[in-house]
């Protein structure tokens, strides 16, 4: 057997070995080393702040944790005591509640009194607080699991940073990839998940505070819902009526037609429509324009938008990080494949 075949084995063996050893974690490395990849520039620039690599890694590593992590954390912890602390009387008050509007909605919505009854006859409202325990428990072993996912992003992270420059040269010496082709690789996949990174950043904020700011005027603490809101923003299609819905509902219970009326129009117009369908892929293209100020390394604003709800919608909420990863690397490829065509025909 000739030594190449007999290395060729070893390493597919070790391959699969390697594979079974760490695919609990492959998820949680991946979405490292793209996070790795999008704040590259401000690795770069702690590390001439701080003119020290590990104190830079640092840096951004605690940077990261508090500004993406820290706040989605909270979130799921505090809305996990919260629903743990209600008892069976709330979920009672609330059957009476939809028991009530279903057999005597207010006069704006008699008309739809019919259809409602309609859709309500399959659906047993005594059973209402049964699944809203489990739904509870369900939503308390998420945020668990979530919380342990986000701490070994983290520490994959530092590593990902303070070991990137090695572990890149070492890729490329073991794949033997051309400098030109290497280089390219990289540029696109770094200038496409900064975009990616800093324009999910902005949304999610610019809609936190649009709901931050209603909520605060009907009394209610704006910096807290509008943090929710803002990371509830990054689920497709129901992101924000997971906050809206159950704030508008409540104000129904306590007579406040008005506010209902209000918050819903406003996070269906003001925030799902116009900030969020028709804004969001305005603020891709400018954090794009700035960042890269090459044409040939942007891609399409509509393609990174596309990109993120498709990813959202495969793999749930690390989708954003991985469907425009895997669109920019397809892309890339193609464009190795488009060079390489050139070389051929001259």
């Amino acid at each position: 057997m000739k030594s190449q075949y007999f290395i060729a084995i070893l390493f597919a063996t070790s391959l699969y070995w390697m594979y079974l050893l760490y695919a609990p974690f492959l998820l949680v490395i991946t979405i490292a080393a793209l996070l790795a990849i999008s704040t590259s520039d401000v690795q770069c620039y702690f590390e001439k702040l701080f003119k020290h690599k590990l104190l830079a890694t640092l840096g951004s590593s605690f940077l990261l944790a508090i500004l993406f992590f820290a706040p989605l954390g909270y979130f799921l912890t505090t809305l996990t005591i919260k629903l743990n602390s209600l008892d069976a009387e709330a979920f009672t008050n609330l059957e009476v509640y939809i028991k009530n509007i279903i057999t005597n909605p207010p006069e704006y919505l008699a008309f739809v009194k019919p259809y409602i009854a309609d859709s309500m006859k399959d659906i047993n409202i005594n059973s209402l607080t049964s699944n809203a325990l489990f739904v509870t428990g369900k939503i308390g072993a998420f945020s668990a699991g979530f919380l342990k996912n986000a701490f070994l992003v983290i520490i994959f992270y530092f590593f990902a940073q303070y070991n990137g420059t090695h572990i890149v040269a070492f890729l490329k010496r073991v794949v033997q990839m051309s400098v030109d082709d290497s280089t390219l690789l990289s540029n696109e996949l770094s200038s496409v998940m900064s975009v990616v990174f800093y324009s999910i950043i902005v949304n999610a904020m610019f809609q936190g505070v649009l709901f931050g700011v209603a909520i605060s005027l009907m009394g209610y603490n704006g910096l807290l819902f509008g943090i929710m809101y803002g990371f509830a923003s990054l689920i497709p299609v129901v992101g924000g009526a997971l906050m809206w819905l159950p704030f508008m509902t409540y104000e129904f219970s306590t007579g406040n037609s008005s506010n209902a009326i209000f918050i819903a129009l406003y996070s269906i117009i003001i925030i799902s429509i116009i900030a969020d369908t028709f804004m969001k892929p305005l603020v891709i293209k400018e954090i794009n324009k700035r960042l890269l100020k090459e044409d040939d390394a942007r891609m399409n604003e509509l393609v990174i938008f596309f990109a993120i709800i498709a990813g959202l919608s495969t793999f749930g909420f690390w989708g954003m990080i991985l469907g425009p990863a895997i669109t920019a690397f397809f892309l890339t490829i193609l464009k190795l494949f488009e060079a390489r065509s050139k070389e051929c025909k001259n």
